[in-house]
């Protein structure tokens, strides 16, 4: 089982960045596709974006593109996502994710996540 570590969460202001990192440990890194999902309280989980093992190729959630950027670091175990122009709704608990079988529909491993908060 993959174990995943999140960091970077705070508070900012609208329109601020904030730069979240997951370490993984317990598999092969550079084999695994990563994801970046959030849930806020009475929502359903939001998929935020993704990036594959292979090319290292970006996916996202239409809400976020042009402000947030997923990038991995296969030599530090490491996922980042770097969020600009933030926006009260992106306020949430982040975490990354593992996909079952190369589909993000159902999730193999998950961190305990890092809250983001965006004020007005």
């Amino acid at each position: 089982q993959v174990q995943l570590v999140e960091s970077g969460g705070g508070s900012v202001q609208t329109g601020g960045s904030l730069r979240l990192s997951c370490v993984a440990s317990g598999h092969t890194f550079s084999r695994l596709a990563m994801g970046w999902f959030r849930r806020t309280p009475g929502k359903e989980r939001e998929f935020v974006a993704a990036i594959s093992w292979s090319d290292s190729r970006p996916y996202y959630a239409d809400f976020v593109k042009g402000r947030f950027t997923i990038s991995r670091d296969n030599a530090k175990n490491t996922v980042y996502l770097q969020m600009n122009s933030l926006k009260p709704e992106d306020t949430a608990v982040y975490y990354c994710a593992t996909p079952v079988e190369g589909s993000w529909d159902r999730l193999a491993s998950w961190g305990q996540g890092t809250q983001v908060t965006v004020s007005s």
